[in-house]
């Protein structure tokens, strides 16, 4: 009886996928529980395992198709998989001659070994061109005579050790040489243009960028941060961190602290429009922006304020090693109340970064780089780093979004703000 795949349910509000990828074809073993099927949705790219184990049937939807939740993908059937076919046969193609005995129908199983007559002696073997002429006809002895070739090294192959007519067409063949190489030439040039359907994740990408563009009054001011005190604290205890937590220390950490502090002195920063009302999270779930191939993910660490700077570290290490191979759900992607995104990684100087609805807010890290600052009435060189936020001026006044930024500032200019809760 056949198994039927289906397509999951894929979460709150999402109702269809795209057949991205087949990983198993029609015949193919798969074991239960065994991925068989990637389906892309608006957010998220997932597996679909084998309900059963046997061999894949017919499939239903193949790549690139729409199909709503509960569709039929596929089908299982009880058995072994479909048998390789047979190996190609490992002798070449028959060589002219025997092609041209077979023509002439000269060819016929004899019981003699290699290189023999039927008389079990080699004929041309101490005959001479005389004697396998003598054994052959008429129109073979002619056709010698006119061709010019040399009867006396030819092997009959005729019944009864007879030269046949096919032996010296065979010898009198010029040799074929192999075929001379082709003139190497340069290669076409590239297509100027190649057209590719965007990804459904990527189309919803799209879509929401439009929409916070469309329905948020976007804008974003800018500070600078001194780098040196965090830089400083990391190197120092970096070691004795990884090996305590089995986690390294990085700069997302203190970042998602300094946030949190922000947000609770400035909680506009952390709401959210909902039709003519404010709403104010009493939580802190902080997205963090992990950029793969198919395109940005925000997977979100729950509850921020509650977990210790190792905690953090490894919630961002293990989200963004699942965004990675395409293993997050739809909750590791929904109810964020804030998002930070670090553009340095990439090697960004300064950007402005686009909400992220329905938030409110959204901050931008980026490149540390060693600059001349003033420091008092001197001139150093000091590890600075642009930061940004981008707001929604509709509920975030220009103040608070210049005081959050002077928060962050001071936070991550002194770290041990963060451990008085300052």
């Amino acid at each position: 009886m056949a198994t039927e795949i289906r397509v999951p349910t894929l979460g709150e509000s999402v109702t269809e996928a795209t057949v991205a990828r087949w990983l198993k074809q029609p015949g193919e073993r798969v074991e239960r529980d065994e991925p068989v099927v990637e389906l892309e949705t608006d957010k998220v790219t997932l597996e679909v395992p084998a309900p059963a184990a046997g061999v894949i049937g017919e499939i239903s939807a193949p790549e690139g198709a729409n199909v709503p939740v509960g569709a039929v993908l596929a089908t299982i059937a009880d058995g072994a998989a479909s048998p390789h076919p047979p190996a190609a046969s490992a002798a070449g193609p028959p060589s002219p001659a025997m092609r041209e005995r077979e023509n002439a129908g000269a060819v016929q199983p004899l019981s003699r070994t290699a290189g023999e007559g039927g008389d079990g002696r080699s004929p041309a073997t101490g005959e001479g061109a005389a004697g396998v002429l003598d054994r052959a006809g008429p129109a073979v002895r002619k056709l010698a005579a006119e061709s010019g070739v040399d009867v006396a090294g030819l092997t009959p192959s005729g019944p009864g050790g007879r030269l046949i007519k096919a032996d010296v067409l065979a010898a009198q063949a010029p040799r074929r040489e192999p075929p001379a190489e082709p003139p190497r030439t340069e290669p076409p040039p590239a297509e100027r243009e190649t057209r590719v359907r965007m990804t459904r994740l990527r189309r919803r990408i799209a879509e929401r960028l439009k929409e916070a563009q469309q329905n948020a009054a976007m804008l974003t001011t800018f500070n600078e941060i001194d780098m040196s005190a965090s830089m400083a604290l990391r190197e120092r205890w970096r070691d004795a961190f990884e090996k305590k937590h089995g986690v390294r220390l990085g700069y997302m950490s203190i970042f998602v602290k300094a946030a949190i502090v922000a947000l609770k002195e400035l909680p506009a920063v952390n709401a959210e429009i909902d039709g003519d009302d404010i709403v104010y999270k009493n939580h802190y779930d902080i997205g963090v922006a992990v950029g793969t191939e198919q395109g940005l993910v925000v997977p979100v660490v729950r509850d921020a304020d509650a977990k210790s700077f190792a905690e953090i570290e490894k919630e961002i290490g293990a989200l963004g090693r699942k965004a990675r191979d395409g293993k997050l759900t739809i909750e590791d992607l929904s109810g964020g109340t804030f998002t930070i995104s670090n553009g340095g990684i990439y090697g960004s100087l300064l950007s402005t970064p686009i909400l992220n609805p329905p938030q409110s807010a959204i901050l931008g890290m980026h490149k540390i780089e060693r600059r001349p600052v003033a420091v008092g009435d001197k001139i150093e060189i000091r590890p600075m780093m642009y930061v940004a936020l981008t707001y929604d001026h509709r509920i975030i006044d220009g103040r608070e979004a210049v005081t959050f930024l002077v928060r962050i500032k001071e936070c991550v200019e002194d770290p041990s703000r963060l451990l008085f809760d300052l």
